[in-house]
């Protein structure tokens, strides 16, 4: 049994505890926050997530709670044109042996939360702000800022995209702007015209912008998610913004059903979406990342949870055994899991051509996906929504 630090309350920092707990080990999670607690709306999990939460014991409960999604349509913005639907029920659910489901970020975080307390392994310790970290040969300790410490034989930093256990380890500097401005509202469901309530995820795609929705909290609300590529440079998070800001941000869409269903949003929130390059190496001997702290990526492949969630179940089937051998291990934590990410972060980046493509380059685009039928585009997506099993897998194409 090993006693194991997490640095991080968050999804991808319950879910280590939760996994290590499980397989017997103590565990003690640092939050800077006063209080565990998730901020954010909508969160896509598609398979291979809800194999990992299976793993957890909490696949059952976010099935009870999620709403299962039946296709990703995807929508011409301009024209207003259905290009193509990736059906999501049962020929797609016998394939990859879950549904693909959306939820909201709170409450698996919640999920999260409580089974890590009734596991009575795991000790939450808010308000402690993390500076760094220092091992030696049986140990690792991480640095508060209070100037304190905490002490055990392996430390797992899931503090996100500005991790400061990433600053020390890695030492690449601030995450990478992206440029792309990303806005983010909740839409009551009474709201909602009758055409926008299905259980999809629809994205409708324009010149350098483009727009998502889908049903969350029991479809009781939609999820708004408009992004625009403006060539911003300074991040910014969580920054309120009027919403004739976002209209005039999304002008480039032009159809109706998106400019109908944006102008109904209220209460915007903003945020410049940021990620980083792949590294080989997040591990440094009994210290190791995950999650965003390893390797953050854009959202547009709906796989920042998911593969934070396969990090978690991997990691805790890994730190089994001996303490002394907790180095070689966390090594091979790394080894496995860093092609795989590193290919779902450049998918993430690379689909931007997709979404936001103009012109000739748009009706190309629009050309080749309606020609594909479901099966293709399962082939597709396969290599990234296999289970956990297959973590270590690289894919054998694009996404």
């Amino acid at each position: 049994m090993s006693d194991v630090v997490v640095v991080g309350g968050g999804i991808g920092g319950l879910a280590t505890a939760l996994a290590a707990a499980r397989r017997g080990h103590r565990v003690r999670v640092l939050e800077r926050a006063a209080r565990f607690a998730e901020i954010g709306a909508g969160i896509q999990i598609a398979p291979n997530g809800i194999a990992a939460l299976d793993r957890l014991g909490l696949g059952d409960r976010v099935r009870a709670t999620a709403v299962r999604m039946d296709a990703l349509r995807f929508m011409d913005g301009v024209t207003g044109e259905h290009v193509v639907s990736m059906p999501l029920t049962d020929a797609y659910r016998a394939r990859f042996g879950h549904p693909y489901v959306v939820v909201h970020r709170a409450e698996l975080h919640t999920l999260l939360l409580d089974a890590c307390r009734s596991t009575g392994a795991v000790e939450l310790r808010g308000g402690s702000a993390v500076t760094g970290y220092a091992q030696d040969g049986h140990s690792a300790s991480v640095l508060l800022a209070d100037g304190g410490r905490v002490t055990g034989d392996a430390v797992v930093g899931a503090d996100g995209i500005h991790s400061a256990l990433r600053r020390q380890l890695v030492g690449d500097g601030d995450p990478r702007v992206s440029g792309i401005a990303v806005y983010r509202a909740v839409l009551p469901m009474d709201r909602v015209p009758e055409e926008f309530r299905g259980a999809n995820v629809t994205w409708w795609a324009g010149p350098s912008c483009h727009f998502v929705h889908y049903p969350i909290a029991g479809g009781t609300a939609l999820n708004l998610a408009a992004s625009w590529d403006g060539g911003l440079t300074e991040p910014f998070a969580g920054v309120p913004v009027p919403a004739a800001r976002v209209l005039d941000r999304l002008a480039g869409l032009t159809g109706e059903a998106p400019t109908r269903l944006l102008r109904l949003g209220e209460g915007w929130k903003s945020w410049m979406l940021v990620d980083r390059d792949p590294v080989d190496d997040w591990t440094d001997g009994r210290v190791t990342l995950l999650g965003d702290a390893a390797h953050p990526m854009l959202h547009y492949a709906a796989q920042g949870a998911c593969q934070a969630l396969e990090d978690a179940v991997l990691l805790g089937d890994l730190l089994d055994g001996p303490p002394g051998r907790l180095p070689a291990r966390l090594r091979a934590y790394n080894e496995q899991r860093r092609e795989r990410t590193a290919a779902v972060q450049l998918a993430s980046r690379e689909s931007i051509r997709l979404w936001h493509a103009r012109g000739v380059a748009a009706k190309t685009r629009n050309a080749l996906l309606s020609a594909m039928s479901a099966t293709d585009l399962h082939d597709r997506v396969a290599w990234m929504h296999t289970g956990p099993d297959h973590a270590g897998a690289t894919p054998a194409e694009g996404p």
